[in-house]
């Protein structure tokens, strides 16, 4: 049953989905622009605060990802995440899933409300100052 199930999810986009679709294509233009707005207020915020934190991060420009430099902190990308994880409960992507080339950098959505984000950018200063206690001591 769950095999059939999940083949007639997959196969086709479900109906709901479809009529959504519809709706969006009709009336969705004021939310895309309104939508726009918020993304890049909280790109420039992501960006800003990452910048200032000194992770180096270029503005992205075509996703809602941003993709900060963590080479500063002496981790690899993934005892980098794990770390903020448990000590902080901030989960980002390492850097090294995206291949060879992504490690030292970490992938921070910013698709969340500027509340959340605000707080995993405290969340993420208050561990960058334990590492670096961590290593004056």
């Amino acid at each position: 049953m769950m095999v059939k199930l999940h083949q007639f999810c997959i196969m086709s986009a479900p109906t709901t989905a479809q009529y959504a679709a519809i709706e969006a294509l009709k009336n969705g233009d004021d939310d895309i622009v309104e939508m726009r707005g918020e993304y890049d207020m909280r790109r420039r915020f992501v960006v800003g605060s990452l910048n200032k934190m000194g992770l180096t991060c270029f503005n992205p420009e075509g996703a809602f990802y941003c993709f900060p430099c963590i080479k500063s902190t002496g981790l690899s990308s993934e005892e980098f995440c794990t770390r903020l994880l448990h000590s902080k409960h901030v989960a980002l992507v390492p850097g090294s899933a995206f291949g060879d080339c992504g490690e030292g950098y970490v992938r921070l959505s910013y698709s969340y409300s500027i509340k959340h984000l605000t707080r995993a950018m405290e969340l993420i200063k208050e561990f960058l100052k334990e590492l670096q206690d961590e290593s004056n001591s």
